[in-house]
C-alpha cells in the first residue's frame, strides 16, 4: 500500500516504475502490431511452441495495459495480468542464455520485467495516478486528499 504512511519516495517509486512498464509495455506492443505485424507475430508464437491466436490478445494486451499502467488505473489488477506474458517472453528466452545481448535475445530483460511487474503489482497505483485523481474529485471529502 502507497501512501503518507510509508517512506515519501515510494510514491514517486510507483510513478516512475509503472512508467517505465507502461512504456516497454506500449513499445513491444506496438513493434508487434506495426513492424513484425500481427500474421508474422502468430507466426513466431507457433514457432516457438505457443497457440498462434495468442498474438492477438497478447499484442492488445502490451498496448492497452501499458496505457492503463502509465495512466495509473488499477495498476495491481493490469501488472498482475502482464505476469503471464512476461513469463511466456522468458520461456521463449530460456534456451539463449542468461544475457539480453546472446543471438536472439537471453532471458535476463524478461526476468527483470517480470520482477518490475510482480513489484508494481505489490505497490498498486500510488499518489500519482490517474485512479487517485478521480477518486478525489468524485467522492465527498476527499477534498483535503487532494491537497496531500
Amino acid at each position: 500500500m502507497t501512501g503518507s504512511n510509508n517512506h515519501p519516495g515510494v510514491d514517486l517509486a510507483a510513478l516512475l516504475l509503472r512508467v517505465g512498464l507502461g512504456v516497454m509495455f506500449i513499445a513491444h506492443g506496438l513493434l508487434k502490431l506495426t513492424v513484425f505485424t500481427l500474421t508474422g507475430t502468430a507466426q513466431f508464437f507457433a514457432q516457438v511452441g505457443f497457440p498462434s491466436w495468442m498474438a492477438y490478445p497478447v499484442t492488445f494486451g502490451e498496448i492497452i495495459g501499458g496505457a492503463l499502467l502509465l495512466l495509473g488505473f488499477h495498476s495491481r489488477y493490469i501488472a498482475a495480468a502482464t505476469i503471464p506474458i512476461l513469463l511466456g517472453a522468458v520461456f521463449v528466452h530460456w534456451g539463449n542464455g542468461w544475457l539480453f545481448t546472446a543471438t536472439n535475445g537471453g532471458w535476463e530483460y524478461p526476468a527483470f520485467l517480470t520482477l518490475a511487474a510482480t513489484s508494481v503489482a505489490l505497490l498498486d497505483d500510488g499518489k500519482y495516478s490517474v485512479r487517485k485523481l478521480i477518486a478525489a474529485k468524485t467522492v465527498p471529502g476527499n477534498a483535503e486528499a487532494r491537497a496531500r
